[in-house]
């Protein structure tokens, strides 16, 4: 690798920065009307505050619609916490990347928002032989080290679905007495509430154990072309890295498998009946479609704890749980393959440009040394980057897909309790809070004597969600605070897709390049016109229609089935390594990522030709 992969931002002096080079201040924000209060919802350290105002006003925030795009419930802002902070130690204090500290983060109005933190420039030097010690020990043991990875993950995962939430029993089990286990039901519960947390923030630092170091090797490649190929578009370097075979793949493949399965087997027929429970009727009425089940079963774990979001929220749909999502995308899948269609992914053409790109750009360099160095870097890069998108299914699919159906246990726990009126409930409370809600409960079961939640908390529950209702209906503003003269931070670049440009767009209300033109990222290769479906959520899927192009805020992983319908991509934030670029790319979809404005530009109907080549999206009509 090189000495120093990363560079800062640029920040100004903020007393030289006037109002019109400045986003609002965080405390100048008005909170909603109906959610007064709102900052009850939130751990305290979380939100902004007069203690920190200088350090907090002075700085740039951006608000994260890539991970967290709604507001976020009180529970749901666990895995954010748990998220930013191991993300942060990793940088920090594992292996102290050479300019960067963690990535600030605070809730306002429900809303997350981020703000890097960089090295003081003084350490940086110092910083950088011990990141290349110890980031070095992982990229040489990459391999050994990523199969324990999975090993320590599929146990935790093995671990949380063990925990049990049950109802505290009228009377202890006899075999408690006989077996002298000195403890009762009543600590099973706290102790499995615990356990559940404990494993929620050690899986966080297991998925930055790898993924920053992933991110790394990648811009070393990215730094090493940029210095010899100066004009070399992002895009050309992305591709060099395309056609990867990675886990988050499987669970689309599966449905195409199943889908094949389906018409090969005879059963395809039964898939056109209609709602699911009928559709399962039929299968099981005969030994092909038992066969057909068992297939599916085989799949469905853990492939199938799959998120139509992002999965950090506990209101996403998971397909193991709402089987009419991924039923509904075989049903789709087995009306191409009677039709002849290559369900496949685009895996050969991928590796031919690929490999031409690479060919191209290495016959420019000057010296062996030169063309080693390219050999060794674009490895390196190869070798890490399955993990850049494997994580995704794993942590924030699987492991979170388990995790939300063990808070409904809870839930299911204090609702049969009276502490809260719906399961649902669960996820109005505090992660902390939770924890003395269960010790209420386990006190007063353990005495014999009334708890106090069930008098209190359904009322306290209901007006949370009235407040959560309203931060829903506010609309978050894109930056806060002071930004950076030049955004060069990598990762803030190509993940989160923050760029000088995109901040100068907010500064200047969103106003494209030129009427009906909207800039965002060159993600994915390829050039169309079609019309715009454009939507917010996955529950507004099956109004795509063949021939569409997808405009969203966002995209997830899950999405991936609908991406044969569609021509192209277009979504308002995500940079060249988000996720919905990187899936873009390997399914062979033109992409414009991160255009900031676009579904509140562009609406469904109108025709547009977008460019993933140059990252240009131009509205053909008005």
């Amino acid at each position: 690798m090189e000495e120093n992969p990363f560079h800062q931002c640029a920040s100004p002096d903020p007393e030289e920065v006037t109002m019109a080079d400045r986003f609002p201040s965080p405390f100048d924000i008005s909170t909603p009307d109906g959610a007064e209060g709102w900052q009850e919802l939130y751990t305290y350290s979380s939100l902004f505050g007069e203690e920190r105002r200088d350090y907090e006003d002075a700085a740039f925030w951006f608000h994260d619609g890539v991970h967290w795009p709604e507001a976020l419930t009180p529970w749901d802002t666990t895995f954010m916490e748990f998220a930013i902070a191991s993300l942060s130690q990793y940088n920090t204090r594992h292996y102290l990347i050479p300019p960067a500290y963690g990535v600030d983060f605070r809730i306002l109005n429900g809303y997350v928002y981020l703000s890097p933190v960089p090295a003081p420039a003084e350490e940086i030097e110092a910083r950088v032989p011990l990141f290349m010690e110890r980031a070095g020990f992982y990229f040489a043991n990459w391999d050994r080290l990523y199969d324990d990875w999975l090993v320590k993950i599929r146990d935790l995962v093995k671990e949380m679905t063990e925990l049990s939430f049950v109802s505290l029993p009228d009377m202890e089990e006899m075999e408690v007495i006989t077996s002298g286990a000195g403890k009762g039901s009543g600590n099973e519960l706290l102790a499995s509430y615990h356990r559940l947390l404990d494993l929620s923030l050690t899986l966080w630092q297991y998925h930055f154990e790898f993924l920053n170091l992933g991110y790394a090797a990648y811009l070393d490649f990215f730094g090493f072309c940029k210095a010899a190929f100066p004009s070399i578009p992002d895009l050309a370097i992305a591709k060099m890295v395309a056609g990867v075979d990675v886990d988050l793949f499987r669970p689309d493949d599966e449905l195409k498998k199943l889908a094949r399965l389906a018409v090969s087997s005879g059963v395809d027929g039964r898939f056109d009946a209609g709602d699911v429970a009928t559709v399962w009727e039929k299968l099981e009425s005969d030994e092909a479609g038992r066969a057909w089940i068992a297939e599916w079963e085989r799949a469905a774990e853990p492939w199938f704890n799959f998120s139509t979001g992002s999965g950090f929220y506990h209101s996403d749909k998971i397909w193991i749980e709402n089987t009419e999502v991924p039923v509904g995308y075989i049903t789709d899948y087995i009306v191409k393959v009677k039709e002849g269609v290559d369900l496949d992914r685009p895996v050969d053409a991928l590796h031919v440009e690929r490999d031409r790109v690479v060919g191209e750009y290495r016959e420019l360099l000057d010296s062996d040394e030169d063309r080693e160095a390219f050999d060794a870097k674009l490895g390196l890069s190869r070798t890490v980057f399955p993990y850049v998108e494997n994580h995704n299914f794993y942590v924030e699919h699987w492991a979170h897909s388990v995790l939300w159906r063990k808070m409904r246990d809870l839930g299911k726990v204090l609702e049969s309790a009276g502490f809260i009126a719906d399961t649902e409930d669960v996820f109005m409370f505090k992660r902390s809070e939770l924890a003395d809600v269960l010790w209420d409960l386990y006190a007063a079961w353990a005495v014999g004597a009334p708890a106090r939640g069930p008098g209190y908390w359904p009322g306290e529950i209901q007006r949370r969600r009235t407040i959560h209702q309203a931060l829903k209906e506010w609309s978050a503003p894109p930056a806060l605070g002071i930004p950076p003269e030049v955004v060069t931070e990598p990762f803030t670049v190509m993940l989160w897709g923050i760029t000088s440009d995109s901040v100068s767009a907010w500064l200047n209300s969103g106003e494209g390049d030129d009427e009906g033109v909207l800039s965002g990222f060159a993600a994915s290769p390829g050039l169309v016109e079609g019309p715009a479906r454009v939507i917010f959520s996955a529950d507004q899927i099956g109004e795509i229609e063949d021939g569409e192009i997808l405009v969203a805020p966002l995209t997830a992983p899950s999405w991936a089935p609908i991406f044969g319908k569609i021509k192209a991509t277009v979504t308002d934030v995500g940079g060249m390594m988000s996720h919905a670029a990187i899936v873009c790319r390997e399914y062979g979809l033109p992409a414009v990522t991160g255009t900031a404005f676009g579904t509140k530009t562009i609406k469904t109907g109108q025709m547009l030709r977008v460019d993933g080549n140059t990252g240009k999206v131009t509205v053909l009509d008005s």
